[in-house]
């Protein structure tokens, strides 16, 4: 959006309960007596830097270890935020990893923080919203097009946050679904309608329909 200061969303991390049992956790570990301190520390710099949940294959990407290795290195994060002078742990939530503040500490500083966290948007979410709010309605595939980067952990996020749904099946092969923004994105927005949205440059407009 041309508006970014207005988007502040609740952070999924703040109002989700963290899921400690999982397969990650539940699988024997193939690297006991390894050495991986620093492959530890690299993760949980990525997770800090990062503002959305992400999964171990993007993980993996991101800091070029194999998979295997970052469920490892998971694991040893959840392992240290555990103990009782830790206010931090990781979670998973809607299929990635991000750091969350531990429930018992958070409830004490809520009405600071709750508010003022309500949860931001990435860069990245908010151009995938941006996009599907132009474009509408809109496929995974075309917005993929746009932002010439996979769209699976965006979009997951913008459904979760009820700000994008369903809205068809497009007419071509394999009927792929088809996206636009919900009664939720308006009421956030301020907004009555689409066509109240700001209008898009020429090169945007250019950029969007090339896409399609």
């Amino acid at each position: 959006m041309q508006e970014e200061s207005s988007v502040e969303i609740t952070a999924a991390a703040q109002t989700e309960e963290n899921q400690t049992e999982n397969t990650t956790t539940q699988t024997q570990s193939n690297f006991e007596g390894v050495n991986l301190d620093t492959e530890v520390a690299l993760l949980e710099t990525v997770l800090f830097l990062e503002s959305e949940p992400q999964s171990s294959e993007i993980l993996s990407k991101i800091t070029k270890l194999s998979v295997d290795v970052i469920n490892e290195c998971i694991l040893r994060l959840q392992s240290k935020y555990n103990s009782p002078d830790s206010g931090i742990e990781i979670s998973q939530i809607i299929g990635g990893w991000i750091l969350t503040p531990k429930k018992e500490y958070f409830d004490q500083v809520r009405e600071r923080y709750g508010k003022k966290n309500e949860g931001r948007l990435s860069k990245a979410a908010i151009e995938t919203l941006s996009i599907i709010a132009y474009s509408q309605p809109i496929t995974r595939a075309e917005i993929e097009s746009i932002r010439h980067v996979n769209a699976d952990n965006m979009m997951r996020v913008l459904l979760d946050r009820k700000f994008i749904k369903e809205v068809g099946k497009k007419d071509v092969p394999g009927k792929p679904t088809m996206y636009g923004t919900t009664k939720e994105f308006l009421e956030f927005f301020h907004l009555q309608s689409i066509s109240e949205l700001p209008k898009l440059d020429e090169k945007e407009s250019e950029r969007f329909e090339l896409a399609r």
